[in-house]
């Protein structure tokens, strides 16, 4: 097995992202690799003791290439990657990042690091936290994760598309006293909305963006239909599961297994049985699992938010069993780095979701000097509002002014409501919320950055408003995202 990865579904054979820097180099082979249709585990990169990381130095090219996704005889799909592959960065708490930017499209881009509380110049977003990287061009994006868990990044300007066809990496920062599993895995879930013969058809339609989002015809784990994936035989598998789909909601089984939920969205959970847990679109989990004792044996991946359960992978037991004790879960460090919110003097700011067939009309005097979007930026029809409010228009010139304005230091309580009959995953920007409570169900207490909104829910979360700039907040279903509910937050 190729220990660093490889996703071997493209015409060529299996290449490593392209890295630069002399210090970086020396942990080039285990720091980035790509996730790999089989599972091939990832190994953290070494580090001296005692001495601090060494900056890793990552390219990222984004273009387009062909891959192959349907069986032959259909053809091989133009995919957008950044680079030959989809790139797996992986980072040791501390250590500082530098993710070169190359845009080998012809339309500007940018990355936007979902999950990351980093600097608000470096968060991705076009028009509002910097230029748009046009093409040809390179953007340095240079920032040092405080947070341990499971991450990732993507475009954020004509997301639909160039999510749609796969543009998007993985960023893992591991922590540095988790307990030690046999297998450190990665599973990410997409749809692709493809032709019999391999070419892409229908990404996005009104009518689905009107209502729960436009579906893929096929359903892929690391751009395979249905993978086995090789895991160490009784071993200890820590499962990083990832929904980088624009629109499909999943809710992961492991048929033949106990399995336990021990982190959301990258942040420690006290371990809870995988039972019900439904993700949106951006939402993770890291799920602990005891694979079969006897080689050849299997376990299913499946996803049971449906009428009838999805096989979506199969674990096989691999090699002489590993000599563990009876399975117990064990809980991941605690996220000491996430500011606590001081709930007893925090105000609540409603947060409405709602569908709306109006254009909003903004104050020129509110806009006045806010930077202009373009076409790739803005919905050319708007379906959804926050606060009855939506993102403007391709007609309008500017971005609207802030869904609401913090007190940088001051705690904040969102209570997001969801007026509609539809899931809507909201994720806000630049910070790691704390889940508090819902009307409609039992929700334990936890960190996120992205939570999903049932029908006509009422879910609060928190925030310590530590973080200034100006923060995207949105829905997830990117067709919902672009067009209409979508904002930003102001911390100053």
């Amino acid at each position: 097995m190729d220990r660093a990865g490889g996703w071997r579904n493209g015409a060529g054979p299996s290449r490593r992202a392209v890295l630069t820097g002399g210090a970086a180099a020396l942990v080039a082979p285990l720091a980035v690799s790509s996730w790999s249709a089989t599972g091939a585990p990832l190994a953290a990169p070494p580090a001296a003791r005692g001495a601090p990381p060494a900056p890793l130095d990552v390219e990222l090219t984004a273009r387009v290439r062909q891959a192959r996704i349907l069986p032959a005889p259909a053809g091989l799909s133009p995919v957008i990657t950044y680079g030959d592959e989809t790139p797996v960065i992986r980072l040791k708490r501390g250590q500082p990042l530098r993710a070169a930017l190359v845009n080998g499209l012809d339309e500007h881009t940018s990355i936007h690091w979902h999950g990351i509380r980093l600097p608000n110049s470096m968060d991705g977003v076009p028009f509002l936290t910097q230029p748009p990287v046009k093409p040809g061009e390179r953007f340095v994006y240079e920032f040092t994760p405080p947070d341990t868990g499971s991450f990732f990044f993507h475009p954020h300007c004509n997301t639909v598309q160039l999510l749609g066809r796969g543009l998007a990496g993985i960023l893992i920062v591991d922590e540095d006293d988790a307990p030690r599993f046999d297998a450190d895995i990665v599973a990410v879930v997409k749809d692709w909305a493809l032709n019999p013969d391999g070419s892409f058809g229908t990404i996005t339609s009104d009518r689905g963006a009107a209502r729960a989002g436009t579906f893929g015809s096929v359903t892929t784990v690391n751009g395979a239909i249905g993978p086995v994936i090789d895991v160490p035989a009784n071993g200890d598998v820590r499962l990083r599961l990832y929904n980088v789909d624009s629109t499909r909601v999943v809710d992961f089984q492991i048929e033949g297994a106990e399995a336990w939920i021990i982190a959301v969205d990258g942040n420690p959970l006290t371990p809870r049985p995988l039972d019900g847990w439904l993700m949106g679109p951006a939402m993770r989990i890291d799920v602990l699992f005891r694979a079969p004792r006897t080689a050849g044996a299997t376990l299913r991946l499946l996803n049971v938010y449906s009428s009838e359960a999805k096989p979506l992978a199969t674990f096989r037991a691999v090699g002489e069993p590993r000599a563990n004790r009876r399975f117990r879960p064990r809980a991941l460090p605690a996220a000491a780095a996430i500011p606590t919110p001081d709930l007893r003097n925090a105000p609540t700011i409603p947060m409405a979701f709602s569908a709306t067939a109006v254009a909003q009309v903004f104050d020129p005097a509110l806009t006045a000097g806010l930077p202009l979007a373009d076409s790739l930026c803005l919905s050319e029809k708007t379906f959804w509002a926050i606060n009855q409010q939506s993102w403007p228009e391709g007609g309008h010139g500017r971005l609207p002014p802030p869904i609401a304005t913090l007190e940088k230091g001051r705690s904040y309580i969102f209570e997001l409501n969801n007026l509609t009959p539809h899931l809507h995953p909201i994720h806000i920007h630049g910070y790691t919320f704390l889940v508090l409570e819902s009307d409609q169900r039992p929700v334990p207490r936890h960190h996120a950055d992205t939570v999903l909104l049932q029908p006509k829910e009422r879910l609060k979360v928190a925030v310590k408003a530590d973080n200034p700039g100006d923060w995207m907040f949105h829905c997830h279903i990117i067709e919902h995202q672009d067009t209409g509910m979508m904002g930003y937050l102001r911390v100053a």
